[in-house]
């Protein structure tokens, strides 16, 4: 697929040198934007933060603290956080316009809203000691978003906020995260009012996605062809690809057919006119050995920690000769689910495989025509899924 968008790149430069691109389709103001300039540029407040991993990781998470114009309410609002997916980041959900976006729909009906960056994507790649030019900076997957990430985010909301529990809402990987995370940390479990999982990842034994192919590979190969650090990160050609090509209206079929490769076809449900704003924020890139750990997954069909390559190693992590089981039947955080049946990634197998071990499952849908990336791109989401999220939400709330 990269191949046709490489093409289409020589086109429109071929086109602009012959006169042909003199009626081209403006670009989103929001493609060349941060994630602070969207947020001001729908006139929302919004605050930045770093926050320091018990690892030494800085992570960079966001802030909406209320709806357009001034706060007239003197309480403490109520706290939600929002944690993207795989290679993805905090833009994912303010991408949409303000009635479709999650995170503005929330501020807008009362609530104060945070989003989170994992290590290694676009918004968080420093750290106190380490470089992300160095091996050891991108020694990490999975486990250590769970074990360091999630507790030092919601620990620090927590105390800025002074509110001692919050709403978690995740998506994809930002679930995988979370299931660890609350099934093995019970203080950090405490702190979760509901936890909101969207296309939930745990196993991936039945997944559909290109990360198939590539769990047919060794690691050696892996780490041959695409190096021991980072993954897929977002470069001056995407941004040229969503800004100069993507936007174009000849070029639209060939990216919208690009970013439904990875996770199902439904282009009737997405926005057409905003894929530059959508390809301009992803991919966010993560590391190669965490694109190993979910390899590992496809290949054992196990939720289970990274898998370190020899029982001394593993013994050095985890005081055990191999990589332990995740137990989703030990998280107690009440939880609501919605998954999609042309999703790619989060296979509908997989997730009926799921439900069960959720001990508290207190909501659950399912789409049948949604996929992988319509749970915060989709037009219809408010309404298939934000509508009953900020209702159970406000039911939480009044108990």
């Amino acid at each position: 697929m990269w191949q046709l968008l490489v093409a289409a790149c020589w086109m429109f430069l071929l086109g602009s040198m012959y006169g042909c691109d003199k009626k081209g389709s403006p670009t989103n103001p929001e493609a060349n934007m941060n994630i602070s300039q969207i947020i001001s540029y729908w006139g929302y407040p919004y605050e930045k933060y770093d926050v320091v991993t018990r690892d030494g990781y800085i992570l960079g998470i966001y802030r909406i603290p209320h709806g357009r114009g001034c706060s007239s309410r003197t309480a403490p609002k109520p706290v939600v956080y929002l944690q993207h997916g795989l290679m993805a980041s905090a833009s994912n959900w303010i991408c949409n316009l303000p009635h479709n976006s999650l995170a503005f729909l929330l501020a807008d009906t009362g609530y104060d809203v945070w989003m989170g960056n994992s290590r290694g994507n676009t918004w968080s790649r420093k750290h106190l000691k380490l470089s992300p030019e160095s091996p050891e900076y991108w020694a990490f997957s999975l486990d250590e978003m769970a074990k360091y990430d999630l507790p030092a985010t919601v620990n620090f909301i927590v105390e800025k906020t002074g509110q001692e529990r919050l709403f978690y809402v995740g998506h994809s990987q930002g679930t995988t995260i979370a299931f660890i995370a609350f099934s093995t940390n019970p203080e950090l479990a405490k702190r979760i009012k509901i936890f909101f999982a969207l296309a939930p990842v745990v196993t991936v034994k039945y997944t559909q996605c290109p990360m198939k192919s590539f769990a047919t590979l060794s690691s050696q190969i892996v780490k041959a062809f695409f190096g021991d650090k980072m993954f897929y990160p977002h470069t001056f050609f995407h941004q040229f690809i969503a800004t100069k090509v993507c936007n174009q209206k000849l070029f639209r079929s060939i990216c919208s057919n690009f970013l439904f490769t990875l996770s199902g076809f439904d282009p009737n449900n997405l926005n057409m006119s905003r894929l530059d704003v959508y390809l301009s924020h992803s991919p966010a890139g993560t590391s190669v050995q965490n694109m190993l750990h979910w390899a590992q997954a496809v290949n054992s069909g196990q939720f289970q920690a990274f898998d370190w390559g020899n029982p001394k190693q593993n013994m050095m992590h985890f005081k055990q000769l191999t990589p332990p089981l995740y137990n989703v039947t030990k998280m107690e955080v009440p939880t609501a689910v919605w998954n999609g049946g042309q999703d790619r990634v989060a296979d509908p197998k997989d997730v009926e495989n799921l439900l069960p071990k959720i001990s508290n499952l207190i909501y659950y849908k399912w789409i049948p025509h949604y996929n992988h990336l319509d749970f915060y791109l989709g037009q219809d989401a408010p309404q298939e899924i934000y509508q009953d999220l900020i209702s159970l939400m406000e039911q939480c709330l009044q108990n």
